[in-house]
């Protein structure tokens, strides 16, 4: 009894060290430890030459320097240039961004969640799975392939260079991801809450208002990060139907240049600045982005 409570002692203690990988060496723990720290540097390292260039100059930035203060010595004048006296063109496109990403956001997650529900919890006749693949198709597609039909389109509409325009092009382009997401979670969704509701005398609406909605919070915030995330860096329609006006943020990216050639230093410092709201909201509900895109991935 003594060898056997050691033994179970020793299994116990080697289990709860930190780091422990069942049936791995230590040198195999290492390795790996080391392989993720590597590939999780290739990860950043695009981040990271953005941020040390976007306090450089043009000189500093063309010559490769990568040490700061020993090679070169970091300035502010990027972001200054960028937030200063300067910065009206900078602060109006945020301001484009963040409202058709909202917009679009919305729309598509309103629409989204209704659809999913209904395609989770009801059955039609033409299928599904064909209303889903439906749905899909609209990624499927190469956007480039409808981009003339939407100009035509919104030019007799009086849509091009608009708010609305461009909430409703980005809303059509993000609302699969919101069917996807919630049919998945609404699919999975337990089916004796809403007998017991529907028992209970509730209709489908008020079951789906009071019962469903309310328990997939995980699902729409996953859907509403995804759709604001595609929607704040849609550029390609952007590029043909805002014109002047309405031009969002990954416009104004996309021409920091000059007759100079490609200035490095504000092209790092807008990129940085177009990624940081996508991240920090993902950051922000990371666990319930999780939940919501893994709802149901295994069953029990």
């Amino acid at each position: 009894m003594d060898a056997a409570s050691s033994l179970s002692s020793s299994i116990q203690t080697t289990h709860s060290k930190p780091g422990y990988l069942p049936g791995t060496s230590r040198i195999g723990r290492y390795l790996l430890i080391g392989l993720a720290f590597f590939f999780t540097f290739l990860a950043i390292s695009p981040f990271l030459f953005a941020l040390t260039t976007s306090f450089k100059t043009q000189t500093d930035s063309i010559d490769g320097t990568v040490i700061p203060f020993i090679q070169y010595q970091p300035t502010l004048i990027n972001w200054e240039q960028e937030f200063g006296l300067g910065g009206t063109e900078t602060f109006k496109s945020l301001r484009n961004s963040a409202l058709i990403a909202l917009g679009s956001t919305l729309i598509a997650t309103i629409l989204g969640t209704l659809a999913g529900y209904g395609l989770g919890r009801f059955k039609y006749g033409i299928g599904n799975r064909n209303l889903v693949s439906w749905f899909m198709s609209q990624r499927f597609l190469p956007p480039i392939a409808s981009v003339i039909p939407f100009v035509l389109l919104f030019r007799d509409l009086k849509l091009i260079d608009t708010l609305p325009g461009m909430v409703i092009i980005n809303a059509t382009f993000t609302l699969p991801f919101a069917v996807l997401i919630m049919r998945d979670f609404f699919a999975d969704f337990p089916q004796e809450l809403i007998e017991a509701a529907l028992v209970d005398g509730a209709g489908h609406f008020q079951t789906f208002r009071d019962i469903a909605l309310p328990l997939a919070t995980p699902a729409l915030v996953a859907s509403v990060i995804i759709c604001f995330s595609f929607a704040w860096n849609e550029y390609l329609f952007a590029s043909v139907l805002a014109t002047k006006e309405w031009k969002p943020y990954p416009m104004l990216v996309a021409g920091s240049d000059s007759v100079r050639g490609i200035m490095f230093g504000f092209v790092t410092t807008r990129m940085l600045i177009a990624v940081t709201v996508p991240v920090f909201l993902s950051l922000l509900v990371q666990r319930y982005i999780v939940r919501g895109l893994t709802f149901g991935a295994v069953k029990g």
